[in-house]
């Protein structure tokens, strides 16, 4: 039996200054700062990439934030999975476009939660060893109090549910100190105030055993797994390693047409995730030449590849039909979907054309 298939996109909050980034990197930095000033580091590099019918937007507008939802439904996405910034003891960043969301209750489009519980570091800029926050577990009394503050959106009726349950989605489930406890803690939280509980899904590897964890779904953090699968051929390893000495350690190049062609959802052992889906890839901007960079994409063949994904998603029923895509607007990492000066609305195109002919 084939289901409806439900794309989420994840949503990156940056895009507004914010005290915390204007100490660290310098006043009014956003997403936009790196994005800007990027350029290329081979031949053949593409950089910068400029967006084209958003403008380098502001997030806390929400003309702003209409002007994406109104794309997202137009080309077939069904919602934003919004990335969450709670580090313990109630500190929070980046909340102010997901507050205003609420507060407004605009826009019109399905959203769930996806809190990003990792230290931030100055990796980004060749800082690896410098904390700027760091994640803290502070314990159950924490926990509750984090509960209460996603509550309000568990209770709108735009959050996205599997089984009558609001979905989170965890970027890092390993390192909460006791997943078991915490998931147990949270249901029953949401029981106590209506709910059937949370639908919990994990972003971990693909033998992950969810349902120890407390978990009910899974999907794959990108661009790692890619990467992968793809230096499992020996020649790409090779080309790779041969490339980076010859030309003076230029960021890793892997060819996106032979990345999806390694990628093929159907032929993975554990088929009982949920995909995410990669449509281009280069972090340069964040990162320089310790970056990545998925070298060739285009719309058509990121179509092709959101086809699988698609078709291995609508013959599986107990993940509600979900499928990530990642991401709607990570300008540094060069993953995106929004419209930009090289590709239009390509991006878009091909989402729109992969659910109609999948």
């Amino acid at each position: 039996m084939s289901i409806p298939v439900r794309i989420l996109s994840f949503y990156l909050p940056q895009y507004h200054p914010i005290p915390e980034n204007d100490a660290w990197w310098g006043k009014g930095f956003t997403e936009w700062t790196n994005t800007a000033k990027a350029r290329p580091l081979y031949r053949g590099h593409h950089q910068p990439n400029v967006p084209a019918d958003l403008g380098f937007y502001d997030l806390r507008l929400p003309e702003a934030r209409e002007a994406q939802a109104a794309l997202a439904k137009t080309y077939g996405i069904h919602g934003f999975a919004y990335w969450h910034y709670w580090f313990g003891d109630g500190r929070t960043l980046l909340e102010k476009p997901f507050l205003e969301v609420m507060r407004l209750g605009q826009p019109d489009l399905p959203f769930c939660m996806a809190w990003a519980n990792q230290t931030w570091t100055g990796i980004w800029h060749g800082l690896k060893n410098k904390i700027l926050i760091e994640q803290t577990y502070p314990g159950k009394d924490d926990d509750i109090r984090h509960f209460q503050y996603l509550l309000p959106a568990f209770h709108d009726p735009r959050y996205i549910r599997v089984n009558g349950k609001p979905v989170l989605i965890i970027f890092n489930p390993e390192s909460l100190p006791d997943s078991i406890a915490f998931t147990g803690l949270w249901n029953e939280l949401a029981i106590k105030e209506g709910l059937s509980g949370v639908y919990f899904i994990g972003i971990r590897y693909l033998g992950w055993d969810y349902q120890a964890e407390g978990f009910d779904a899974k999907t794959i953090h990108q661009p790692i797994h890619y990467l992968e699968i793809y230096e499992k051929n020996l020649l790409h390893k090779i080309r790779n390693a041969f490339r980076r000495r010859l030309t003076g350690a230029i960021p890793l190049v892997a060819e996106y047409p032979e990345l999806i062609r390694s990628y093929r959802f159907g032929s993975f052992p554990d088929q009982d995730f949920i995909p995410t889906v990669v449509p281009n890839w280069d972090n340069t901007p964040r990162s320089g030449r310790r970056g990545y960079v998925f070298q060739g994409s285009t719309p058509a063949l990121f179509r092709d590849h959101l086809s699988d994904a698609i078709r291995f998603t609508r013959e599986r029923a107990g993940t509600d039909g979900l499928l990530f895509i990642k991401s709607w607007n990570e300008w540094a990492e060069g993953n995106y979907l929004e419209p930009d000066l090289r590709w239009g609305h390509g991006y878009l195109e091909a989402i729109r054309d992969a659910l109609a002919c999948s």
